[in-house]
């Protein structure tokens, strides 16, 4: 749970430099491990060491959604570089997830 951080019911997710298929099932299943053992209101997602995101990453983030969603909780999205912000604008995400 190194990259995972309650702060309140806010559970802080400290991503890694690559956020590429290698990484997201590992993430996905930490992530989805700690909204069913502690009471999760929202879902931070921190790419301030970002370098790099492919659609895994997005597919991770709008997996995430849906959980939270059906949870009545939220996601956010915070510490993006231009790059990362650039490809979440051009997926669409931003409609559904806070940025």
């Amino acid at each position: 749970m190194d990259m995972l951080e309650m702060r309140g019911s806010r559970l802080v997710v400290h991503l890694p430099e690559e956020l590429d298929h290698h990484y997201t099932e590992e993430i996905r299943e930490e992530i989805d491990e700690a909204v069913k053992n502690y009471p999760v209101d929202e879902v931070e997602f921190d790419f301030s060491k970002t370098a790099f995101m492919d659609s895994a990453g997005i597919g991770m983030l709008l997996g995430r959604h849906k959980i939270m969603k059906a949870l009545n909780g939220q996601i956010t999205v915070s510490h993006m570089n231009g790059q990362i912000r650039r490809i979440l604008s051009m997926s669409g995400i931003h409609s559904v997830i806070n940025f």
